[in-house]
């Protein structure tokens, strides 16, 4: 018979974590598992929503090792244990992860006091499963698309979701196997890896208000973990203005010291180890959301500035097309007259000729001196079939040729971006779509020089292995420099007219 003590605190999560689930800390010693400020905050803001709706939807933005995947694991393994009907899945963003948070469970599992929790049906390397409650906990990798998809999920825990590469596939996959009853929870979480990624895009709807999901933020300075010794330290004027700010938050000399000591560990460079430092220990989301490179090609303050800037555009009309079909890429067509860079289209599963057709209509209604069309790859077709159709204005472009001045760029693309970079940091203001998507394809790139001192820019497959999305909205910019910044004025050109036939293909 199990006290009335023992029932209490299987009941209360709080009381059942400090009772009986036993964690690993980072110095590698088992302890019972107390909230530290940063898992107090979390579970307090997860239990009032839960209150207020029935359910759980939130996106968790922190600093790195807070303890968030810890109170989220105890979290739903003492919700599969004491409730019947009740599945939970974990995905991460890498196999080593996996194995990570799983053998957290295993622990979890194993410290229970015996006779409190049933004894698992079920346990192998990736599944704990409770017949007699009819629950399971189980996790997965994000590295396949199809993970979870055919299993039906009332706990989810996306881990370090900005790192997903397969992002979008399992929101349409293993998130729509969680449904929208009560009881139901889906957390995700990461620390921030660029902008304009799907784990960005989450964040600022749930901040916007535009989801059902809360944006919850975990500063650094909350761990008690992250101070050095502050005997003898001096704050810096940058440190002064800091501690001003979040000193009523707790921000403390030894905090300020262990940053100090972090970001000279980081890099030689001070600039560079304090861009990474903001990324992986932010104070706010804003400076959280930075590219992940240090050498970044495109800076965000000029981006920034031309999405809020208000310019009419003159000289002739020039689109770029960088085309693509498959996979995550999708086809990016934008316009631009001189300073202004306006109406980013992006077109996903379109075939081949339903982009021939979009690409039509768009000369016929808007009358561009050129376009050009990214000719690498399937790219070529397009172009082939619009030039075929009469589309003088319409150029195809190999990036991956020569430069003009092949003594300054490794190819014609590394000269592309860098005129798109010249039109940017001109003192004239210029205009760019207000898209977070844009801005981040923007400053996504790295860039190097080769040995002969020749600009190179990252390549897609590099971005890539990065986990970042293509940049087909900033390749697509790029190309409307071919002709240089402002073009030719002679913008009225007549073009064939679309027969009754084709009207009726690409409508």
């Amino acid at each position: 018979m199990v006290s009335e003590e023992k029932l209490d605190t299987l009941r209360d999560f709080r009381k059942f974590a400090d009772k009986f689930l036993i964690i690993r800390t980072k110095s590698g010693r088992t302890e019972p598992f107390k909230f530290n400020r940063a898992q107090d905050y979390l579970h307090r803001r997860l239990e009032t929503q839960r209150t207020a709706t029935g359910k759980v939807r939130a996106v968790i933005l922190k600093g790195r090792q807070q303890g968030c995947s810890t109170l989220i694991q105890g979290r739903f393994f003492h919700k599969v244990v004491t409730t019947k009907g009740k599945k939970a899945f974990i995905l991460t963003h890498d196999k080593e992860a996996t194995k990570n948070l799983f053998t957290m469970a295993i622990r979890f599992n194993e410290n229970v006091e015996p006779g409190l929790i049933p004894i698992p049906d079920t346990e192998n390397a990736k599944e704990l499963y409770y017949r007699e409650l009819d629950s399971g906990y189980s996790v997965g990798t994000a590295g396949n698309k199809s993970v979870g998809r055919s299993q039906t999920i009332q706990l989810f825990h996306g881990s370090e979701v900005g790192f997903w590469s397969y992002a979008e596939d399992h929101a349409k996959g293993i998130l729509q196997a969680v449904s929208d009853e009560p009881g139901t929870e889906i957390i995700l979480e990461s620390t921030a890896n660029g902008i304009g990624n799907y784990f960005h895009s989450r964040w600022n709807n749930a901040m916007s208000g535009s989801s059902e999901y809360q944006a919850i933020f975990l500063p650094w300075y909350w761990q008690d973990e992250y101070k050095s010794i502050d005997d003898g330290f001096q704050r810096n004027e940058e440190e002064e203005y800091l501690f001003g700010l979040y000193n009523a938050d707790g921000l403390t000399n030894g905090h300020l010291a262990w940053r100090r000591n972090k970001i000279a560990g980081l890099s030689k460079d001070y600039d560079a180890g304090l861009e990474q430092f903001k990324q992986e220990y932010p104070f706010s989301a804003t400076e959280a959301f930075l590219n992940p490179i240090q050498n970044v090609f495109i800076n965000a303050r000029f981006v920034t500035k031309a999405r809020k800037a208000d310019i009419s555009g003159t000289g002739a009309l020039i689109i770029g097309v960088d085309v693509a079909i498959g996979n995550n890429d999708r086809t990016a067509i934008i316009r631009r007259k001189g300073r202004l860079a306006y109406n980013l289209e992006k077109l996903a599963n379109h075939n081949t000729m339903e982009i021939c057709g979009r690409l039509k209509r768009i000369i016929l209604e808007e009358k561009p001196h050129k376009m050009y069309i990214d000719c690498i790859g399937i790219g070529a077709g397009v172009v082939d079939r619009m030039q075929e159709m009469g589309f003088d204005m319409v150029e195809g472009v190999n990036v991956a040729r020569s430069a003009n001045d092949k003594d300054k760029f490794k190819n014609l693309r590394a000269e592309l971006w860098s005129d798109m970079r010249d039109w940017l940091y001109q003192e004239m203001s210029v205009q760019i779509p207000d898209s977070d998507e844009l801005h981040g394809e923007l400053c996504s790139l790295g860039f190097k020089y080769d040995s002969a001192g020749r600009l190179q820019i990252e390549s897609k497959d590099d971005l890539r292995a990065r986990g970042m999305n293509s940049p087909d909205g900033g390749d697509s910019l790029s190309l409307t420099f071919l002709s240089g910044i402002y073009g030719s004025h002679n913008s009225q050109i007549e073009v064939p007219q679309l027969n009754t036939y084709e009207r009726s293909m690409f409508r």
